[in-house]
């Protein structure tokens, strides 16, 4: 930057600067408008010197600003995990702190309900009816015999996104089942309540929420694939609301543990021992059930450890603990019981699998890239789903792909459209390619379902390219270098096995074709009209300069020039055919570019078509030009045609294609000058 301008960003950077004195002192010192418009200038330089350096520290720290928020999204996950950790150890010291302190108070209990057994449970059953009678919808609750009250208490339920409150509830806790009933704002008579829900307590599990003032003293209870939270009066009600759901669901598993454990067959008892020999396949059940330990603690607390793993979304916590159950039941036999527990077990299952599937949806943010669905992929390929993760994976990254071409911006030339279209699907397709095969190493029958996949991104691809190059008619020397780039990064997934360059053609040969075509059509209506205003003179260039421009431009096309130029800056040449000349060798050049084999006859043709123009016209005014000089002048430029570009034109094709172009030789064989005599009308043969 110059002095003057060092001096003005000094000026404007100081704490003192005052715009208004600025200006009408500017105003005072200036000569005139020229003045004004000269300082507005420098003016706008540093504005616009300053938005550089700005935009260049904003790409240089961008990188950088996406890998600290990808390492504090991982932060917060372990931070999360760690304080679940936490509140587990808590839980479990507050657990036996109150196992130890509450013995006594067992025994006593014990003792009490040993002395007074039906009246303690008829009490109990008796306040659960009259309680349920202020409960509109709740009279079908007491059908179920033994179903009596354990504790019961006002809460306010919050919303689980926005922790807002919600409604007033009346919760009852019975030994099997927790009723949530919601006030009624029209009391009628006795009914204060409202029947709202009943969930066994083996569908939900209780987690502690941590205070967060003034959001404090609440709990939540998860039920797949919902959740709900309840704040209690005060911490000490909320503690015996989280004691007593734990204890009563402990209770529940206990006594269904026992009653499996003390049901006996009832058959009757024969004193003789029979000889039918199929009268011991009856024992075998019995055996069998006897021979598989169901009553170990972590089976029996599986669902719920289970259902805790789903909603706080630790996939993998609850793959292993079902891989561990399955090694543990391997070799066991199926009896009623091992039937029960797994139809529990294949119901969390199912959710897991849905929450699984839900995180490889597309609707789910599509940040991150390839390795951000790796972990739920993984998970669903352990639980035996790995067509389902295959589809799912290659459905979000086909969005993903798709949203990424959606979002590219369309500005500036449409090379560099190009360049950047295809560095992010290229880019991507190789990413989702690389990630594929380290997630489904082991399942080699997905990879026909990525080939398909690729073929689709493929199309998807081409008509975003196909939109901005052909349609929108850019030149054909753009098209060739465009399709060029493209051929470029397909090559690049070659490195992993995977070839798309037929694929590619394939999509591409239609808008090619049309392309050429367009492209041969707007040459023979150029040259047709420069034909029609056709003098027959001799070239002059004027410089020495254009001259050697023009030597330098058949020089680049394989064409030997040095014999057509005359003295100073005179070419022994019409502009009509070192025009039609220049422009055919353009098509030829570009078209190569663009060849594919299929297009092999369509590119054929086109030049077939171009030339015949040329020499046709040639032709034409040889029969028809009377004056001797002019003749001969055609005659010269005919035979430039013949002996000079036809071969080039050949000899380039066959270099570009790989095999002779039969057509052109057929057509300078047919179209070959003769030496004449000036005043004869015939020219060719």
């Amino acid at each position: 930057m110059s002095e003057t301008g060092n001096r003005l960003r000094k000026l404007l950077e100081s704490p003192n600067f005052d715009p208004q004195n600025y200006v009408k002192q500017l105003s005072q010192q200036s000569d005139g408008d020229r003045d004004l418009q000269e300082h507005r200038q420098k003016i706008q330089n540093l504005a616009d010197e300053t938005a550089q350096n700005l935009k260049k520290n904003v790409y240089k720290n961008y990188r950088q600003f996406i890998e600290t928020a990808k390492e504090i999204s991982y932060l917060e996950s372990e931070m999360y995990q760690l304080s679940h950790i936490l509140t587990e150890q808590k839980s479990i010291m507050e657990s036996i702190t109150q196992a130890l302190l509450s013995t006594d108070k067992d025994e006593t209990s014990k003792e009490m309900q040993a002395a007074f057994p039906k009246e303690t449970e008829e009490l109990k059953q008796r306040t659960l009816t009259s309680l349920l009678e202020k409960v509109e919808g709740g009279k079908n609750i007491m059908d179920t015999p033994g179903r009596h009250l354990v504790y019961n208490g006002d809460l306010v339920e919050f919303d689980v996104d926005n922790m807002s409150p919600i409604q007033k509830v009346h919760a009852f806790l019975m030994n099997d089942c927790l009723l949530i009933a919601t006030w009624l704002p029209n009391r009628r008579g006795t009914v204060k309540y409202k029947y709202n829900a009943l969930y066994d307590l083996e569908s939900f599990a209780v987690v502690n929420v941590k205070d967060n003032p003034p959001m404090k003293d609440m709990f939540k209870i998860l039920m797949f694939p919902d959740s709900r939270i309840f704040q209690a009066e005060n911490s000490k009600i909320k503690k015996e609301w989280l004691e007593i759901l734990d204890e009563t669901k402990k209770n529940k598993v206990s006594k269904d543990r026992h009653k499996k454990e003390e049901e006996v067959p009832t058959s009757p008892v024969r004193a003789e021992v029979s000889t039918n020999p199929f009268d011991m396949d009856d024992d075998e059940p019995a055996d069998a059930e006897e021979s598989v330990d169901l009553s170990l603690e972590w089976i029996q607390e599986l669902p719920e450890d289970l259902d805790v793993c789903i909603a706080q979304r630790d996939f993998e916590g609850a793959v292993d603990l079902l891989d561990k159950l399955n090694e543990y039941l391997k070799d066991q036999p199926v009896t009623p019981r091992v039937k029960e527990l797994r139809l529990k077990v294949d119901e969390r299952v199912r959710q897991l699998t849905e929450v699984l599937v839900f995180e490889l949806s597309p609707d789910r943010s599509l940040r991150g890239g390839p390795k951000a669905t790796r972990r739920a992929v993984s998970q669903l390929i352990r639980l035996g789903q790995s067509t389902k993760a295959c589809e799912l994976f290659l459905k979000n990254r086909a969005a993903a792909v798709q949203t990424a071409i959606r979002q590219l911006r369309i500005e500036g030339a449409t090379l560099l459209y190009i360049h950047k279209l295809c560095n992010i699907f290229f880019t991507s397709l190789l990413e989702t390619a690389k990630e594929f095969e380290m997630d489904f190493a082991g399942n080699t029958g997905c990879y026909s379902a990525f080939v398909v996949w690729s073929r689709s991104a493929m199309r998807m691809f081409v008509d975003a390219f196909s939109k901005q190059v052909f349609d929108s008619k850019e030149s054909l020397s753009t098209a060739a270098e465009c399709v060029k780039v493209a051929k470029e990064h397909c090559q690049q997934l070659t490195e992993i096995g995977l070839d798309l360059t037929f694929t590619l053609q394939s999509l591409l040969v239609k808008d090619i074709r049309a392309g050429l075509q367009s492209y041969k059509d707007i040459i023979i209506e150029a040259t047709k009209h420069r034909n029609s205003e056709e003098m027959w003179r001799r070239m002059n260039l004027m410089t020495p300069e254009a001259l050697a421009k023009l030597k330098d431009e058949m020089r680049s096309c394989g064409i030997s020039f040095e014999q057509y130029t005359g003295d100073d800056c005179w070419v022994n040449l019409s502009y009509t055919i070192v025009a039609f000349t220049k422009q055919m060798m353009n098509f030829l050049e570009e078209g190569l570019k663009l060849y594919f084999p299929e297009l092999h006859m369509v590119l054929l043709e086109s030049l077939r078509e171009i030339i015949l123009v040329a020499v046709q016209h040639v032709d034409y005014s040889l029969r028809c030009e009377q004056d001797p000089e002019k003749k001969s002048f055609i005659m010269l430029n005919a035979s430039f045609l013949h002996d000079t570009v036809l071969p080039v034109v050949e000899r380039r094709f066959e270099e570009g294609v790989g095999k002779p172009a039969k057509q052109l030789q057929d057509l300078r064989k047919s179209t070959r000058p003769v030496r004449i005599n000036p005043e004869s009308t015939t020219s060719v043969v």
